[in-house]
């Protein structure tokens, strides 16, 4: 009989299985998303050096939105936040890491948001 996974491991295992297949170098680092219940996070990777470019998130002092936002549009700001973040450091070409979470929802807000402020997928 098979074990019952709790929804974390299933995606811890996706996340493992993305990573496998993208990485970020200077050039291109990896934009990687988190997303916890009530906050999202981003950050750009170097994977090659190790170091963290830029990063952004709803509990940054340089992020603001109204207080009636939903948490979609709280995740687009992050993402917009993130590519003003990418373009003062050169940065215009990205690699998206979903982390395992599916492309819907604040992860895809967060994407668009970086989209429209000018960086590259």
């Amino acid at each position: 009989m098979a074990t019952i996974s709790s929804r974390k491991e299933k995606r811890l295992k996706k996340k493992i299985r993305i990573r496998k297949k993208i990485v970020g170098t200077q050039e291109r680092p990896r934009l990687c998303v988190f997303r916890s219940a009530k906050h999202i996070y981003a950050q750009l990777i170097d994977d090659t050096a190790g170091v963290t470019l830029a990063a952004a998130s709803t509990v940054d002092k340089g992020y603001s939105v109204e207080e009636g936002g939903d948490k979609s549009a709280k995740a687009k700001v992050v993402g917009k936040l993130v590519a003003v973040r990418a373009m003062e450091k050169g940065v215009k070409s990205v690699v998206f890491d979903r982390s395992g979470y599916i492309y819907h929802g604040r992860v895809k807000s967060l994407a668009d948001g970086a989209r429209e402020a000018g960086l590259e997928f």
